[in-house]
């Protein structure tokens, strides 16, 4: 089968350069062994798509907290078609849509899968849309509703909200009642978010986003942000805590910026700040069911028409492949 497999860890968006003997880090193969279903309860799925994330890049880089040895295919949240199952194999039959989340393995043909880790698609949900909701919209969802309780009325603020986790969590929070602010930078970013429903974007390369969010609460006569959704981290992070109401929740998604924040713990204590971190691949672990549930509103909210999958570019797996 084909498969994008890391040899070394590096930057794979640099070209290779010949001149120096260095290959991309990653790597397209076209005979690849095709995963055996290797236990009762394995499925193996035919991947029709999956996402590009954030997180892929860094584990690419060997930045990430899980760290597969060399040489391993990446890849995470995936879309597929069943087309094995084991012997005690109860939940799915061959042929049957499905979707789930992968710590490496999907950009290739096949994954092999156990049962358990699998939910089906449902009728009326595009299957390549389906690949890119478990990990973006899963990291929102479990963080809005589960950990922060989002309320209708209660004001979210969405720093970076153009990516990919950002534009699912702007779309949770309107479905949740909240009045939502997004911070982003460029023109198209503010278009897109706003053809969404925002209710105040920010675009940070042309004002200032402390400046910009206080004149909108103003306006609205609202106090201050109640939750906190932070995938950036840096600067943004600190000048958002300026902005936050007595009681707020803050969501530690991650940090694309490249610096870490620091958050005054007394003035948490006074403002009775609730800090969440979340790492929502480490709920496979401890919370399976939260994850389950999760995905299952999701899934019903897109079949209803309630949040939207925006896929910018497909590719293939030869694509993904420096020469």
């Amino acid at each position: 089968m084909e498969a994008l497999v890391v040899r070394k860890l590096g930057d794979p968006t640099l070209p290779p350069d010949p001149d120096h003997n260095s290959p991309s880090p990653i790597s397209l193969s076209k005979n690849y062994p095709v995963p055996e279903v290797n236990s009762p309860t394995a499925v193996r799925v035919r991947v029709k798509a999956t996402s590009l994330n954030y997180a892929t890049y860094l584990q690419i880089l060997g930045k990430y907290q899980e760290k597969p040895p060399l040489p391993f295919v990446p890849g995470s949240d995936y879309s597929g078609v069943v087309d094995a199952v084991g012997s005690a194999v109860s939940k799915f039959k061959i042929g049957d849509r499905v979707c789930g989340l992968a710590a490496s393995g999907s950009f290739a043909q096949f994954l092999v899968a156990d049962q358990s880790e699998l939910l089906g698609v449902p009728q009326g949900c595009d299957l390549i849309a389906a690949g890119a909701i478990p990990v973006a919209f899963g990291t929102s969802h479990v963080a809005l509703v589960h950990r922060a309780s989002l309320a209708p009325g209660q004001v979210l603020l969405v720093l970076g909200a153009a990516g990919g986790v950002g534009l699912s969590a702007v779309q949770i929070g309107k479905v949740c009642g909240a009045i939502v602010i997004a911070v982003a930078r460029g023109d198209e970013k503010v278009k897109l978010l706003k053809s969404l429903g925002v209710d105040h974007v920010v675009n940070v390369s042309q004002e200032n986003a402390t400046q910009s969010i206080k004149e909108f609460l103003k306006v609205r006569k609202l106090k201050g942000v109640d939750v906190l959704y932070d995938p950036v981290g840096g600067k943004l992070t600190k000048e958002a805590m300026k902005l936050l109401n007595w009681g707020a929740n803050i969501l530690v998604i991650g940090f694309a910026s490249g610096e870490i924040p620091v958050f005054p713990a007394n003035i948490a204590l006074v403002k009775n700040w609730t800090i969440h971190g979340l790492y929502w691949g480490s709920y496979r672990v401890h919370r399976p069911g939260v994850l389950e549930d999760s995905l299952k509103e999701l899934f019903s909210w897109f079949v209803r028409g309630l949040i939207s999958i925006h896929i910018s570019h497909t590719y293939s797996l030869s694509e993904g492949s420096f020469p």
